[in-house]
């Protein structure tokens, strides 16, 4: 598909047949050759047909292939006469990360890096399937989990309440329905509190390799040779069987309100139906369950470093900085042509960045812009930037959320075949605890284009600009 090139990083793709709007591309020039093979500009150009959509459909720096919307997509829709689409939300609904800091040096904790990896890995069970023996919740409890996200693992005795204040949507989403999530996700989710998953979820013990920003990161409490935690999960098998529910009716709602599809992958409910309220509900709800997934792995992280260390909690010092969603459909307010509107923003495998001064901004960072958080793979490094106002204006506050894949699992598989993934990230330096080497295969280093490659894409835009670069010292995976 052609591209018209509008500056060294954004790119145009020009409205054709049934698309309503142009799409936007976030690309370096090296990157574009690529996304033109794995064709993931047809997902860009099949989400511009959908009704509703206001602006562009738009595309990160770490695009690939998805269902129905790519991965790294962004669209926001018009509540009167738009839609709601389950594929541009994902499987994993409130896939996020969260970001803890210490107090502590590297120096601290170099001698015991390999004990805190291996209690990490104990104490936050990964792998697919992956349940606790010790966190098993009545149906009951989990729709309890459902309405009130982050706060109820506070209330629970899985963290301070302070850390509510550092989390998006203050660790709970508004208007859930636990009634619209079926028993089969309930049970799917009841033992699945605090536990990692498989696939490119990870939870990594980081050094602050380098600062960019100075203000930012002291205003995020980051400092040079810092030791960080980095916890990447989602809501689980409870929002996997919550997508999978919706799109079965969402398929049929489709064909009910006449809305043509260039893919079936991309079923939808116009905004303000039965249907769409539902599916929104359920929605808020799965991603509750996922902030408080990732606020109990904050408990067994804290307790884990308590133990290893041997140090109390006013030593060590782990605060949230910031925990972000990257699977997630809002409704935020936005510019459009001059005029406030409320919009349903739509990111898929891409995360808010909300700028300096923005009322959803926690305070701590107001000065400075929300923190985000952009992770690479195992065997390189991540980001820490900051939200701003170009974002918020050209992008709905929306920006990347990783470095994103560039082979498929089963090619990342069969190109690392015989090779020792543990002996060579070792050997830079990583300590890697995986409870199958399947997942070790699937995501190799190679597997994920270069974060630092894409970060620079998103920076140099403006719609996210660099505090800080974390390094792997530790990384468990499933």
């Amino acid at each position: 598909m052609k591209l018209l090139r509008k500056d060294a990083v954004r790119w145009e793709l020009p409205r054709e047949g049934t698309m309503r709007v142009p799409g936007l591309v976030f690309a370096s020039e090296a990157m574009v050759d690529s996304l033109q093979e794995e064709q993931c500009l047809q997902q860009v150009a099949n989400v511009a047909t959908l009704p509703g959509i206001v602006k562009a459909s738009i595309a990160m720096p770490d695009m690939h292939w998805g269902y129905g919307f790519p991965i790294g997509g962004v669209a926001a829709f018009d509540p009167d006469g738009g839609i709601i689409s389950p594929g541009g939300v994902g499987y994993d609904i409130n896939c996020g990360v969260r970001l803890l800091r210490t107090g502590l040096s590297v120096a601290q904790v170099s001698d015991r890096m390999v004990n805190l990896v291996a209690a990490l890995f104990r104490n936050i069970p990964s792998g697919v399937g992956s349940a606790r023996r010790d966190v098993r919740l009545a149906h009951s409890e989990v729709r309890d989990v459902l309405d009130r996200g982050a706060a109820w693992a506070v209330d629970a005795g899985y963290g301070r309440k302070e850390d509510l204040a550092n989390i998006e949507a203050g660790g709970r989403i508004p208007d859930p329905d636990p009634g619209a999530v079926s028993d089969r996700a309930l049970e799917r989710g009841r033992a699945q509190l605090g536990t990692l998953g498989s696939g490119n979820h990870f939870g990594e013990i980081q050094r602050v390799a380098e600062i960019f920003d100075a203000a930012s990161a002291e205003a995020f409490g980051l400092f040079q040779d810092q030791v960080t935690v980095s916890l990447h999960s989602g809501s689980r098998g409870l929002g996997y069987q919550v997508c999978d529910d919706y799109l079965q009716v969402m398929i049929s709602a489709a064909r009910r309100y006449g809305i043509e599809l260039p893919d079936r992958q991309l079923c939808c409910a116009p905004l303000g139906s039965p249907e769409a309220d539902r599916y929104l509900g359920a929605m808020a709800a799965a991603a509750n369950f996922a902030f408080a997934n990732r606020q109990l792995m904050t408990h067994m992280t804290r307790r884990t470093f308590e133990e290893v260390l041997g140090m109390p909690p006013g030593r060590i010092e782990m605060e949230v900085v910031y925990d972000v969603c990257h699977n997630m459909a809002k409704f935020e307010t936005h510019q459009v042509n001059g005029v406030r509107k409320r919009l349903c923003v739509h990111r898929k495998g891409a995360t808010r960045a909300f700028p300096p001064e923005h009322p959803e901004t926690p305070e701590a960072y107001r000065r400075v812009g929300q923190p985000v958080l952009i992770p690479g793979d195992m065997g390189r490094c991540s980001y820490v930037l900051a939200g701003t106002r170009t974002a918020f204006e050209e992008t709905f506050g929306s920006t990347c959320h990783g470095a994103g894949r560039r082979m498929s699992r089963s090619a990342a598989a069969r190109s690392a075949k015989g090779r020792p993934i543990v002996r060579e990230l070792a050997d830079r330096g990583i300590i890697v605890r995986s409870e199958g080497r399947a997942t070790l295969l699937e995501e190799i280093p190679e597997a994920y284009k270069d974060v630092t490659d894409v970060v620079n894409v998103v920076h140099g835009a403006g719609i996210a600009k660099k505090v800080a670069k974390l390094v792997p010292m530790g990384v468990i995976k499933g």
